[in-house]
């Protein structure tokens, strides 16, 4: 399934129809997700393609990251200089624009009350959890809706613990386990085909002081 790009999109609403165009000429098209981190999509197009011109700051590619997940949303946020006919794309998931979305104050004493929270500050998107986990999550100053997933104190992954974050489109989920246990193992020479170790000098484990 090819990318399809948009000009532009209606939070809260995956688009169905092909938008500008389907970009068939695409060279490669590649979507990293990290456990609780980075969702991110690579692609690289020829500028002879047919959309070439149309690849620009903020439009949105729908593209399908794995084979079992529905097609995702990602904007563009930056593209990069052309080398030998071929330029490069780069786009985040959706749930970055919530970067852009305000909350200024709240408080919750529940996981799924904290969630309700942020999807009140969030028009379009919908968060909820599985969790039952009981904590103090407060909210004092003006930040943004995602700044409050994960990476500082005080967040909902600080506050209610482990937790793997699902994202599909306009949906957010914080689970106890966002995939499954296939019984499935890494073994060197079946799925683990090289194991290295990068060295540095500038590695320090311990600070000395007086």
């Amino acid at each position: 399934m090819f990318p399809i790009l948009y000009e532009n999109i209606t939070a809260g609403v995956v688009p169905a129809n092909n938008g500008i165009g389907v970009l068939s000429d695409c060279i490669s098209c590649e979507i990293e997700q990290e456990r609780n981190g980075a969702y991110e999509l690579i692609l690289e197009y020829p500028m002879t393609g047919i959309h070439a011109e149309e690849l620009a700051y903020r439009r949105i590619i729908k593209a399908k990251p794995n084979p079992t997940d529905d097609s995702q949303l990602f904007r563009i946020d930056r593209i990069g200089k052309v080398m030998n006919g071929v330029f490069t794309v780069y786009a985040k998931h959706i749930s970055y624009d919530l970067s852009g979305y305000e909350i200024a104050s709240g408080s919750a004493n529940s996981a799924s009350a904290a969630c309700l929270l942020l999807q009140n500050a969030a028009s379009g998107y919908t968060i909820t959890t599985d969790k039952t986990t009981s904590g103090n999550f407060s909210i004092t100053e003006p930040s943004s809706v995602r700044s409050w997933f994960g990476g500082k104190i005080g967040s909902f992954l600080d506050v209610f613990g482990t937790t793997e974050i699902k994202y599909n489109n306009f949906n957010i989920q914080f689970l106890l386990h966002a995939g499954q246990d296939r019984g499935s193992t890494i073994r060197y020479g079946k799925n683990l085909l090289e194991l290295s170790q990068e060295i540095t000098d500038t590695l320090y484990t311990h600070v000395l002081y007086d």
